[in-house]
């Protein structure tokens, strides 16, 4: 852009990017508010998962609450990069890229371990609750092989969807006693004050992570009365129930599937469908295994990939391993699940979109002429205002319009934006 165009046109407030490429991934959590949960009952591979899915060192042994202070790591959502269909080379500060794609970070909570009762603190339920209490969704690791009883100790013929069961039930009775405690009160003085339904559960909640968007779904759903004092117990707790599926969706990692026959897992499968779940196998062990190998440098392996690539050689002991995972694991399911889930975790059950803002719509870079630096998670439905409040209030609060890079073209701020959309945001100065 030259200075003439400067001179005749509004003010582009720079994307603070420069700013962005001194945040640290603290900061960037912080500005997605978005973390998710891993959870499970002692002893069915979570902290595995939560090892493989991040490369943080935790204790894993075979005995109930080895988790008990939560353990928090990085792990990464990926899609195809632009780049790949553009053919240009991007320079990423905020996310890595890598073979045409895009490792986008998200923060990774491994939850204390889950038992019956939890709710009413048995075990480390206030622990685990507390633990959770911001998760965005929720990956719910369960023994596919049915060898874990619901307290977490070996045993033969175990149903995992028990698991999920409990586990709906804990945090649903979690939620209720929050709400429950004072609600005569709490609703009268709602009324009484002519306040909105869904602002006012959504600042009582708001410790949970509960929306006031949340609410208003929630009560649409319902069609429960607009006034509180007119709710029943059952009704609260439906109330509730609704709530922490949309405000804790949640994805099944059957775990362990390597040992578990296709009959076990084509069961879970379809009685988790059935009741609305996403069930996915997959092998932590292996997962772990296969990261750590290429960490080391043995072998070239993409996460979610079908087969990896020996590069160095090893010892017959960790080739033989590897080919073990490679026919039990990869051949047999097409991938460890292990990134799969958390895909479907962020695109899906979220509804997350990767989205590219820059400053140059030709070139495709920032001010400094880094090509597609930054990419933002946005909701589906989300538009250009919206990435440019996430970008910097300032900038969304003066926003004009925008640019889709791809198009060359103006779109406004009711333009809702798509997976890969690359975004140039125009606003006036202040």
């Amino acid at each position: 852009m030259n200075n003439s165009v400067k001179t005749k046109t509004p003010n582009l407030i720079k994307l603070t990017l420069d700013a962005c490429v001194s945040l640290n991934l603290v900061h960037l959590f912080e500005g997605m508010k978005m973390e998710i949960g891993v959870v499970g009952k002692p002893n069915v591979g979570k902290s595995t998962f939560f090892s493989a899915a991040t490369l943080v060192d935790v204790d894993v042994a075979n005995y109930p609450f080895t988790t008990i202070e939560a353990n928090v790591g990085v792990s990464h959502a990926i899609a195809e990069h632009p780049c790949r269909e553009l053919g240009c080379t991007p320079n990423p500060q905020n996310y890595e890229s890598r073979n045409g794609l895009a490792f986008i970070p998200i923060k990774m909570i491994d939850v204390a371990g889950l038992v019956p009762g939890a709710h009413e603190g048995r075990g480390l339920g206030n622990k685990f609750l507390d633990d959770l209490r911001m998760a965005s969704s929720l990956i719910h690791v369960v023994d596919a092989t049915g060898k874990t009883d619901a307290e977490g100790n070996p045993t033969e013929h175990h149903d995992p969807l028990e698991d999920v069961d409990f586990l709906e039930r804990e945090i649903d009775f979690w939620i209720y006693g929050i709400l429950k405690k004072g609600w005569e009160k709490f609703a009268k003085r709602i009324k009484l004050q002519h306040l909105k339904l869904a602002q006012a559960i959504a600042d009582h909640l708001s410790g949970i992570g509960v929306s006031e968007e949340d609410v208003f779904e929630v009560l649409h759903r319902l069609g429960l009365d607009e006034d509180p004092t007119k709710w029943s117990d059952e009704d609260l707790l439906s109330f509730v129930r609704e709530l922490r599926k949309v405000n804790k969706p949640i994805i099944i990692a059957a775990n362990k599937a390597d040992a578990a026959s296709d009959a076990q897992i084509k069961r879970l499968q379809r009685k988790g469908k059935s009741r609305g779940y996403t069930v996915i196998p997959t092998s932590a062990v292996a997962e772990l295994t296969l990261r750590k190998a290429a960490k080391a440098g043995y072998i070239d392996y993409i996460p979610g990939s079908s087969d990896f690539k020996v590069i160095k050689p090893m010892s017959g002991k960790q080739e033989k391993a590897l080919e073990l995972i490679r026919e039990r694991v990869l051949e047999r399911f097409g991938s460890t699940g292990v990134q799969e889930v958390i895909n479907k975790a962020v695109f899906e059950l979220l509804n997350l979109i990767p989205v590219y803002p820059v400053l140059d719509e030709n070139k495709l870079t920032d001010q400094f002429g880094n090509v597609l630096p930054h990419v933002h998670l946005m909701k589906k439905g989300s538009t250009p205002r919206d990435l440019a409040y996430m970008v910097h209030t300032d900038i969304g609060k003066t926003f004009l319009y925008a640019v889709n890079a791809r198009t060359k073209r103006r779109v406004g701020e009711d333009y809702e934006l798509k997976f890969n959309d690359i975004i140039k945001i125009v606003a006036t100065a202040r």
